[in-house]
């Protein structure tokens, strides 16, 4: 009896590493009792490393608004991985929504396809989740009419046996960590497309899409945005930038366009690409933009590389934060003492995940680790 529980407790005490391999009853016994070390530090929440198939897991997320506005969740079982950064903006009900509803959705579909996980799968799920937000929208609309001005930017990462989906709307990111030969050199490779008017593309897109409106966007302050309103050119909810009967009163006026709406402007069509995964792909940084507004692919793919993957998620926010100090010429213990609110006057809240990937796993294809179910935990 006592070998037994000795036994027990060396297993809960095993560390951590890079790419460490185990076997499924490790595996399972780490995922119950030695997932992770979970904490608070003032406006930062994080979980400094954990367990999903296949490899580790690294989370935090920081807090500058007076409600938080990002959601997140890592979802892991059966079907593989499921990795979901939402950003919210103009509140946060839109991201509550999408993260309480877009995995259930594509649960649902993905097991009318007996698990088989395609790109349409993540479209018909990011699609219902669209669906379910402007239904809402249409129930609140005699109590509460600014819910039609809140959206949420939507960035899906999904790990389906040897084979990694990405599916993008607005301006979140997912770069990929891959080794460079056998020199031991990494190269950041970004795999998700964006929609943010800044990008010239964008603005030829929306051009394309609405040829006779030559104020489909406009530069304000320096900064280009659709109508003149918004950046994102595409997002779930929004619906007074989509459907006609929210693009009016009582909505607040600085949302409401002068000339009738004739098609939608904001699309909820995500960007989907399909990544086989290769022995060399070492990790993947999903992260929403207050993250890359600061820090360079090259540079946030250089901190995870150097440097263990316990807390590397915490790591690439303080750097954020640190450069987010520096451009004001502040230092970050000061940027520290300033409460939410007024820290949106510096850095946007920023949410980051980084997945540590195992390729002896992912060659198995077969997922024996118990499902991991993880929502950031800051204040709702």
């Amino acid at each position: 009896m006592l070998q037994a529980l000795m036994n027990l407790l060396s297993l809960c005490l095993k560390p951590f590493g890079h790419g460490r391999s185990s076997s499924s009853s490790d595996s399972k016994l780490e995922s119950f009792v030695g997932v992770s070390k979970e904490g608070k530090d003032g406006l930062l929440w994080y979980r400094d490393v954990g367990r999903y198939w296949p490899g580790e897991f690294s989370m935090a997320v920081v807090q500058a608004n007076q409600v938080i506005e990002d959601q997140s969740q890592i979802e892991s079982g059966p079907f593989g991985t499921f990795v979901g950064v939402y950003d919210g903006h103009g509140g946060p009900e839109a991201a509550r929504f999408v993260c309480d509803h877009l995995f259930r959705h594509f649960q649902a579909i993905s097991a009318e396809t007996h698990g088989v996980v395609t790109s349409e799968t993540i479209q018909r799920a990011i699609c219902a989740t669209e669906e379910g937000f402007t239904n809402l929208v249409s129930e609140l609309w005699s109590t509460r009419p600014q819910m039609a001005t809140v959206g949420s930017c939507c960035l899906v990462g999904v790990i389906y046996q040897q084979t990694l989906f990405v599916a993008n709307l607005g301006d979140s990111r997912v770069v990929l960590g891959k080794k460079v030969g056998s020199t031991g050199g990494i190269a950041a490779i970004q795999l998700s497309t964006e929609h943010n008017a800044n990008l010239e593309a964008i603005r030829h897109e929306l051009k394309n899409e609405h040829p006779n409106d030559p104020q489909i966007v406009v530069l304000k302050h320096g900064v280009w945005r659709v109508k003149g309103i918004i950046q994102v050119s595409r997002s779930i909810g929004d619906v007074y930038m989509k459907h006609a009967r929210f693009n009016r009163e009582p909505i607040n006026a600085k949302f409401r366009l002068p000339e009738p709406m004739d098609k939608s402007i904001l699309s909820a069509n995500p960007t989907i690409i399909s990544h086989p995964l290769h022995p060399n792909d070492s990790f993947l940084v999903f992260a929403s933009d207050g993250l890359w507004e600061h820090l360079s692919n090259e540079k946030v793919v250089d901190i995870v590389h150097s440097n263990p993957c316990a807390g590397s998620a915490k790591r690439l926010v303080k750097a954020a934060l640190q450069e987010a100090a520096r451009k004001r010429e502040m230092r970050y213990s000061d940027l520290q003492k300033i409460d939410k609110k007024v820290r949106r006057h510096f850095h946007d809240d920023i949410t980051v995940i980084v997945l540590f990937l195992n390729h002896d796993l992912i060659s198995k294809s077969a997922v024996q680790t118990p499902p991991v179910s993880v929502r950031s935990a800051l204040e709702r």
